[in-house]
């Protein structure tokens, strides 16, 4: 719940619970509430099903620092009209407190693909509803005519100095959810204060404005603008800044197959190719199109594996190709496959093509580079539950690496700091297979990734590697890094605050385990209290949220593991990692799938789990 005001104020007939019976929400040019929305709300009044009602009106969607993702349906706690117009209302008049030239900069929206047949909402339709919100209102809106990649939103609001731009996209979550996104001026997304300060706007603008449900008067409004072909165009010319061997590429024998999972990559990817001068990839027919029922997968989201990859390893080969390039529905973030010399395929780990990337980037830009000093101004970024391969890579090579809380929210608007003071950013991952390969969009963005890992296995090719050698390579140099990372689903907070609450109290109050099986903890970091063993006043550097759970365990033997609460899905992550010196023979002595001993990551979380739950 948002507050228990939203609790109070609960009632189906109410201002904050909806347009079921209320004729107030009509307007001048005759347009209604969605008719879905509303009769699905009429009909549980008829039934008098109180259960259902409170479930839909109980209580408001939280907007945090991700803005809102939530099922689209009836109701406050969904996504829909009401929410949609109620969210946007708030995010416009605390837009106008902070930018006295809101009315001249204007906003940049955009969309993806998904709707909700039965609910009748879209992001399309959302997107016009928000459209509609700040036009009203005398603000310029720079809304795209067509689907897009949420990194064409960020791009945007940088490439036009814009106040504030918003994507209507629930990424790779399941089919029925949709979410609202929200960048700031600088092009990164939101952080505090400016969540909590949209958020009490938007409680204290509930009730729509005049005309709010008539998206059709956008369109004759000449505050209305399309960017689609500008950022078409201006977008693939800035990331052709990052490709350094066209030559190769236009040579290049591989062959690659793409899957955009239903989603919008297709076109865009296909654009990204075309801009290096590569042969387009092969393009999964079956998920080629936009659908927002992804009838092909369980789970849209192509970190999950073999199992979204199935028809793209069908169709390499067929077609003989070598690599799988996947994005997930909204494009921001990338899978990639390679064929092994064996026929097996491997699924490279957020944390493995970071390292490649990593490695690649750097590579190009030290070969580019006409003064050696510069790379004193140098940087990347990456989660604090990423891999440190950057870390080991930048403690060899010179240039800086600095760790940041999870999300890009926090590498973008760290990215944007840097570079404010001269500082040339390179790359920041995390291992959610998300990577900012190109300072032009301060977010991650699966696009360039794609076509900028293509390059490199093109270049690699010539050398007679593969990803997956070269990967071999890069821990040889810099030291091998074995990751272990997955989740738990749990839809129970009380579950959930219980298993943190055992770890922090687990021998007395205010206990963490000194060990976990016969591994001893030497270092506790928790970032939801703000407690860290290893600072000489035991405060943690990096920000603290009470409203969300990280824990971070380090072992003696120099193993690093984290919990934590996912900020947009029902999950428990967790992540541990082992990092080796450069040229320590594990990977010869112990296998490429092998974990070096003395620890297994999987192992150690199924007793550290145990100690959480017991």
């Amino acid at each position: 719940p948002r507050s228990s005001r939203s609790q109070r104020r609960f009632s189906p007939l109410s201002r904050g619970g909806g347009h079921a019976a209320s004729p107030r929400f009509s307007t001048a040019a005759g347009a209604w509430p969605n008719p879905k929305t509303y009769a699905i709300v009429k009909q549980l009044l008829a039934e008098g099903n109180a259960g259902e009602l409170q479930k839909y009106f109980g209580s408001r969607m939280e907007f945090g620092t991700a803005g809102l993702r939530a099922a689209m349906g009836a109701g406050i706690s969904h996504m829909n009209d009401l929410t949609i117009i109620q969210t946007t209302q708030g995010f416009c008049r605390y837009l106008e407190k902070n930018f006295s030239d809101l009315k001249k900069r204007g906003v940049v929206i955009g969309f993806d693909a998904r709707a909700h047949l039965s609910s009748g909402g879209s992001s399309k339709r959302f997107a016009r509803l928000a459209a509609n919100t700040f036009i009203s209102q005398g603000v310029p809106v720079y809304l795209f005519s067509d689907i897009i990649p949420t990194p064409f939103v960020p791009y945007t609001v940088t490439h036009l100095k814009l106040c504030a731009g918003i994507m209507v996209t629930a990424s790779h979550n399941p089919k029925q959810d949709n979410g609202y996104k929200v960048y700031w001026e600088n092009g990164a997304q939101i952080i505090s204060p400016h969540d909590k300060g949209i958020s009490q706007a938007i409680e204290e603008n509930q009730e729509p404005w005049p005309q709010a449900w008539d998206d059709k008067l956008i369109d004759s409004s000449p505050l209305l603008h399309d960017p689609y072909a500008m950022v078409n165009k201006e977008y693939f010319k800035d990331i052709q800044k990052q490709c350094f061997y066209r030559n190769i590429n236009k040579e290049t024998n591989l062959k690659f197959v793409h899957t955009s999972v239903h989603g919008v990559g297709h076109k865009f990817v296909q654009l990204a190719f075309k801009a290096f001068d590569l042969s387009p990839p092969f393009a999964v027919p079956e998920q080629k199109d936009p659908d927002p029922d992804f009838p092909t997968v369980k789970y849209p989201n192509p970190e999950e594996g073999k199992g979204v990859l199935t028809l793209s390893f069908a169709l390499a080969e067929k077609d003989g190709a070598r690599i799988i390039l996947a994005n997930d529905p909204d494009a921001d973030r990338l899978a990639v496959a390679e064929k092994q010399e064996s026929g097996e395929w491997k699924v490279f780990s957020g944390n493995e093509l970071g390292a490649l990337l990593g490695w690649w980037i750097f590579t190009c830009w030290k070969n580019n580079s006409r003064d050696t000093r510069a790379i004193k101004d140098v940087y990347m970024l990456s989660s604090t539950v990423s891999s440190k391969i950057l870390r080991a890579i930048a403690l060899k090579e010179g240039f800086h690496f600095e760790e940041t809380l999870t999300g890009f929210k926090w590498m973008g608007n760290r990215a944007k700091q840097l570079m404010d003071q001269g500082k040339a950013v390179l790359f920041a991952f995390e291992e959610a297979i998300g990577y900012m390969c190109c300072p032009a969009v301060l977010d991650k963005d699966g696009v360039s990734a794609a076509v900028i890992t293509a390059e490199m296995a093109s270049f690699l090719a010539t050398r007679n590697l593969s990803l997956s050698q070269q990967l071999k390579a890069v821990y040889d140099e810099y030291g091998f890094h074995i990751t272990k990372a997955s989740y738990f689903i749990c839809h129970d907070p009380k579950v959930i605050q219980q298993l943190f609450d055992n770890l922090r109290n687990f021998d007395g109050k205010n206990t963490y385990p000194k060990s976990c099986g016969r591994f001893k903890v030497s270092g506790i970091r928790d970032l939801t209290t703000g407690y860290d063993s290893s600072q000489p006043d035991q405060k943690a550097i990096l920000p603290t949220s009470k409203s969300s759970q990280m824990i971070t365990f380090t072992f003696a033997n120099g193993g690093v593991a984290t919990m934590r609460t996912s900020g947009t899905e029902p999950k428990i992550k967790y992540y541990s990692e082992l990092c080796g010196v450069p040229l320590e023979g594990q990977l010869r002595l112990h296998g490429a799938g092998a974990c070096p001993p003395p620890l297994r990551p999987a192992s150690t979380w199924q007793i550290f789990l145990t100690l959480s739950i017991r």
